[in-house]
């Protein structure tokens, strides 16, 4: 029992108790939030959308950068203004003398993917219902926090790596891959319930199995081992998008392209490179060489020529030169990656990265961030400019009175870019794929004309 056990009885008894739900971060968090409100609502909870009805609000956090961290405790401070019941859990929760330091009077604390011990404090300050009314109402697939037409399937929790940036591995532990089978059902269910698309995510997608040995599962009666390739096959035979994130360049992920030029999964790969300068990756921690990924790029690229490459790289790294930096830029150009993200070094309480020497000044970061990105603006543009004329297929995700917005095979949502096309698409739905000619692009979006 927490210190504020106490506060159990001013938590108001409605008939019916009633959870606010506030969740931040990226998409391995979106899963945790939604597992959460799957479970609120079977158990007969009624989630509400403000503060001023809940009866306590849970607010799922996100601790990976200082930035994250200062709105993670922004929203919790707003969460007690406007309600004063609040349990905070996610992976800001892993530090929970932070987070007791400015808000003393939050109910409990959880760290990341700690689903039974949030019911479990939901049960100390609200009733269980007394039934279920809601039960026969919660879809199979349970409750998702994204549009009907695509979903992200985690496959793991943790990571193995200890990149000298990055505190994910104290927050969410060591790798720890789910068994394929409840994959494999939850994309079943997913894919049934109208699912068009599945975005696979985890800490590392590629180490997939790696805890377990590669274990042999079992789905439907069929063997599948526990590796990426058998999850890319399996995942291939629901006839839905698939689409692959954070995967490390490790040598077997040669094995999942001929998948991509097969048409069984997109062929999209989204590897977090990071940086080029082998003196700064050796301070990363990171693994890979430079040369080696241009070797495999351009072998990935001659086994599957549609290949969408996308990756996020940092800059202004403790240590980091103008050399080094010159690196990075010339990699950029010879890779000519499709979809590319740069983010400026930030510290991270509890990184070893803080203990580098040589931090790179502000201004510095700054003028290299711009750099880089004016660089990668002008090969996206290039890049984009190659698909004019070309007919490509486009998931549509929202329908507008003039068009639609939509995204090709080479288009992950809210990171990458939209096709935006013109023409009566009233007699459409999100989610459906339509073939679209290209007439225009600029430096992220496309847009064309439905074809007839």
């Amino acid at each position: 029992m927490s210190q504020n056990a106490d506060s159990k009885s001013i938590i108001l008894k409605s008939q019916t108790p009633k959870v606010g739900f506030i969740s931040l971060g990226c998409p391995k968090n979106l899963v945790d939030s939604e597992r959460i409100l799957t479970q609120l609502k079977i158990e007969g909870y009624q989630v509400v959308p403000s503060f001023d009805d809940a009866d306590l609000v849970i607010v799922n956090t996100c601790g990976f950068i200082d930035s994250a961290v200062q709105e993670s405790l922004e929203t919790i401070a707003e969460a007690l203004s406007e309600n004063g019941k609040v349990i905070v859990t996610g992976c800001l929760g892993a530090k929970e003398n932070q987070i007791r330091e400015v808000h003393p009077q939050v109910l409990e604390i959880t760290g990341p993917h700690s689903y039974e011990e949030v019911l479990k404090h939901v049960h100390t300050y609200l009733p269980k219902p007394a039934h279920n009314p809601f039960l026969s109402l919660v879809p199979e697939q349970g409750i998702k926090l994204t549009p009907k037409h695509y979903a992200y399937l985690k496959i793991s929790e943790g990571c193995n790596h200890r990149c000298t940036f990055c505190i994910i591995p104290s927050m969410r532990g060591d790798l720890d891959s789910r068994e394929i089978g409840s994959i494999l059902d939850e994309a079943k269910r997913l894919a049934d319930a109208g699912v068009k698309e599945l975005l696979v995510i985890s800490q590392d997608t590629s180490a997939f199995g790696v805890d377990v040995k590669h274990k042999t599962g079992f789905w439907q009666g069929e063997p599948v081992k526990t590796h990426l390739n058998g999850l890319c096959e399996a995942l291939s035979r629901l006839g839905i998008w698939v689409r692959l994130h954070y995967v490390y360049p490790y040598p077997h992920v040669d094995d999942v392209i001929p998948l991509m030029a097969e048409g069984k999964i997109l062929p999209y790969l989204d590897i977090p490179l990071q940086h080029a300068s082998p003196k700064i990756l050796k301070l990363m921690k990171r693994p890979g060489s430079i040369e080696r990924t241009l070797e495999r790029i351009k072998h990935w690229r001659e086994i599957c020529p549609e290949i969408t490459l996308r990756s996020t790289f940092i800059v202004g790294f403790p240590g980091e030169t103008e050399e080094d930096f010159q690196l990075l830029l010339d990699f950029i150009k010879e890779a000519k990656l499709d979809r590319v993200g740069c983010f400026e070094y930030s510290p991270v309480e509890g990184a070893k990265a803080n203990e580098l020497n040589d931090p790179v000044p502000d201004d510095i970061k700054k003028d290299r961030f711009n750099r880089f990105m004016l660089l990668q603006q002008e090969i996206s543009t290039q890049r984009l400019k190659e698909k004019i004329g070309k007919t490509l297929e486009v998931m549509l995700d929202e329908i507008e009175e003039e068009g639609a917005i939509g995204r090709s095979k080479a288009d992950a949502p809210e990171i990458d870019g939209n096709v935006f096309i013109t023409g009566d698409l009233s007699s459409f739905l999100p989610g459906q794929i339509v073939k679209v000619v290209i007439n225009d692009s600029d430096e992220y979006d496309l847009y064309g004309e439905l074809s007839v």
